[in-house]
């Protein structure tokens, strides 16, 4: 029996855009059925056949709420087609609908900017349900797969916190980090230290290393936080 579900009240009456980015014609189809029993809700707009079709059709109708995106397309598989879309569109959310339970695929869901994960076996109101979750500002998940991610990020070391006296940054790397904190790139801190680019990315390889970042913005943000600057 299919529920009807309250959907967050938001002071409008909202009926969300949604896309369908699926391969198989009977999977695509299963989807917009169910779609079909929440139409005051839910407004199917289009269907894309495979990664490449979607963010096409993406650039041209940016009007759209959502999309279920299927994993294992041709052309260009769905989280490549999420990353492409996450970083052009951010505000459109999307949900990836698959078969597929796999710890990588799971993770690099996740990483893709993916606002949720729902296996194709979701019922109708399961879908429904994760669509409002997901508009309404949260994220969605079956419950396995929750139980998967959680296990993911169980295992995952997360960084010890560095405290000031444990940083030991070189003459150098001050140098280049000072540099980098005005905006200048490789060849230009090569040029003002008359020191060759290759060996300029290796000192900042070195920085994000013991200061634990991942780029330019956080390792100067973090050297000014600890007065290494």
């Amino acid at each position: 029996m299919i529920k009807r579900l309250q959907k967050p009240s938001n002071g409008t009456n909202m009926n969300y855009k949604i896309a369908i980015a699926e391969d198989n014609t009977f999977l695509a189809n299963a989807l917009i059925e169910k779609l079909s029993f929440f139409a005051e809700d839910l407004q199917y707009i289009f269907r894309a056949r495979d990664g490449k079709e979607i963010v096409e059709k993406i650039e041209k109708n940016q009007e759209i709420d959502l999309i279920l995106m299927d994993i294992k397309m041709p052309n260009r598989n769905g989280i490549e087609a999420t990353q492409i879309i996450k970083k052009r569109f951010p505000a459109i959310k999307i949900v990836m609908i698959t078969v597929f339970d796999d710890d990588d695929n799971i993770l690099q869901s996740i990483q893709s900017g993916a606002n949720g994960y729902l296996l194709k076996e979701a019922t109708a109101d399961e879908l429904h349900k994760g669509i409002l979750d997901v508009m309404n500002g949260g994220a969605t998940m079956t419950p396995s797969i929750a139980m998967k991610t959680l296990k993911i990020l169980q295992t995952v070391k997360v960084p010890q916190y560095v405290e000031n006296s444990d940083i030991q940054l070189s003459k150098r790397e001050k140098e280049v980090l000072e540099q980098l904190s005005k905006g200048f790139g490789y060849q230009v801190i090569a040029e003002k230290l008359f020191i060759a680019p290759s060996t300029i990315r290796k000192h900042i390889e070195n920085i994000y290393r013991k200061l634990q970042v991942h780029n330019k913005i956080e390792a100067v943000e973090k050297a000014r936080k600890h007065r290494l600057l």
